[in-house]
């Protein structure tokens, strides 16, 4: 069974990549640990603020896959502590987030269990270019044929020099 795709109009060339964005995006799920917030800082920054209380450096990993931002939370059990009761999490975690083409991370740093990622987004200025437009070389169908002369010596064909 094939599925509807939304980039498969002939106009949309390229954008295939689009749609294993999507893909990729519907698959990460709708987990909601750990709360995130994205803000826009100034017209070209934004920053992804995370809460990872209880989460020290050491426990938190942010790499960039692809154009995918994943930020990785592992926190070690402390085998010391006897809990009568255990409200605060202490699992692990993944979260992702798709980047655009030219989305930057610039830095990360962690506040008060607040983790913050700092990404630039370069402004894209418009371009507008002109293509030469060439004249081609005549096609195969528009060319005279070229003269064929054939030679009959002892019974074998010889057309245009090559034995046939």
């Amino acid at each position: 069974m094939s599925r509807l795709s939304l980039f498969n109009s002939p106009l949309l060339l390229g954008f295939d990549h689009f749609e294993r964005t999507l893909d990729r995006i519907s698959k990460t799920g709708s987990e909601g640990y750990p709360p995130y917030n994205i803000e826009q800082v100034s017209d070209e920054a934004l920053r992804i603020t995370l809460a990872v209380a209880g989460f020290a450096i050491e426990d938190l990993e942010i790499q960039i896959e692809d154009n995918q931002l994943v930020v990785r939370g592992r926190q070690k059990d402390d085998s010391d502590r006897i809990y009568l009761h255990r409200g605060i999490a202490a699992r692990q975690f993944q979260r992702s987030f798709v980047l655009a083409e030219g989305i930057e991370v610039t830095g990360a740093s962690l506040d008060n269990g607040l983790l913050s990622i700092d990404l630039a987004r370069p402004k894209v200025e418009p371009q507008v270019r002109t293509v030469p437009i060439k004249k081609a070389a005549q096609r195969m169908s528009d060319r005279p044929a070229p003269e064929i002369k054939t030679e009959i010596k002892t019974g074998i064909a010889v057309t245009g020099g090559a034995k046939s």
